[in-house]
């Protein structure tokens, strides 16, 4: 049995679609202002992609490049001019900050207005999350559970494995899936017989960051994988962290590494963007 590809550039194209078809019926073309400090050339390419998907979807895109020596005063005053421009529905500070900031990191993503915190990173986003009610849902956990749906739409009573517990993906990942009635097993470095944990799983998310870590005998026949690592190897190409080769010959559905869960974090950011312009 070979896996059914999980496409994520082809429903990350159609979900653009339908929010360009929502911003157009909208009187107020939707704002989202980015804030990029330093030279990352990571940081530079992401937000470019950024800019151009909010452009294409018509919504309009307010860029903020910051010195790499900007201090958290200076960044704090943006986030404050722009949580007070009503014209702005929507705040992205891309992170990581340059190293001399990475104390403020967390006081700074606070800073923003849960109403405007498209990467649904406050505690009032979080806790909403984690209580069941409505909020800005995080970026890549709400692809991946789009991913995961387009494969199998009633998920109740299957049981998911996360393994990661970052406040970025893994803890909101996992909420998600118990919000759509999955028995729920977050795993991480300290878990006992990992593999075995992993193989109960009908849904297998990976997200911990090393190379095709994830084994055939990780993996129950016929699960859906979903691969959110993204490690670059020596000659620039991109692994994840699932061997996506041997896994696909008994894995049910798997996204490959690239084209799996990527696209579907910036459609999502625009998703969050459409959600907070209708909102306000």
């Amino acid at each position: 049995m070979t896996a059914t590809v999980i496409d994520g550039k082809t429903i990350a194209a159609q979900l653009r679609q339908s929010i360009a078809d929502s911003v157009s019926r909208l009187e107020t073309k939707p704002g989202l202002a980015v804030i990029l400090v330093g030279d990352d050339p990571a940081s530079h390419v992401y937000v470019k992609n950024k800019i151009k998907a909010t452009e294409e979807v018509g919504m309009r895109s307010i860029e903020h490049r910051m010195p790499a020596d900007a201090t958290a005063d200076q960044i704090a005053k943006m986030i404050d001019q722009l949580n007070s421009d009503a014209s702005v529905n929507g705040i992205l500070m891309q992170l990581p900050l340059p190293d001399h900031l990475s104390r403020d990191q967390e006081s700074l993503v606070q800073r923003i207005l849960p109403e405007k915190d498209v990467d649904g990173l406050t505690v009032a986003n979080a806790g909403k999350l984690l209580l069941g009610l409505p909020g800005l849902v995080p970026c890549t956990p709400q692809g991946s559970l789009r991913l995961i749906k387009s494969v199998k739409e009633n998920l109740a009573g299957l049981e998911a494995v996360v393994i990661g517990r970052s406040n970025l993906f893994g803890k909101p990942m996992a909420q998600l899936l118990l919000a759509e009635n999955c028995t729920v097993t977050t795993a991480h470095s300290k878990t006992r017989n990992l593999a075995e944990v992993c193989k109960r799983a009908d849904i297998l998310v990976a997200a911990v960051g090393r190379t095709e870590m994830v084994k055939t005998d990780w993996v129950k026949p016929g699960a859906i994988v979903i691969d959110v690592g993204i490690n670059r190897q020596e000659n620039g190409k991109l692994k994840g962290d699932v061997d996506y080769n041997a896994v696909s010959e008994i894995a049910g559905a798997i996204t490959p590494v690239p084209g799996g869960v990527g696209p579907m974090t910036i459609a999502c950011l625009l998703a969050n963007t459409l959600k907070t312009a209708q909102q306000s």
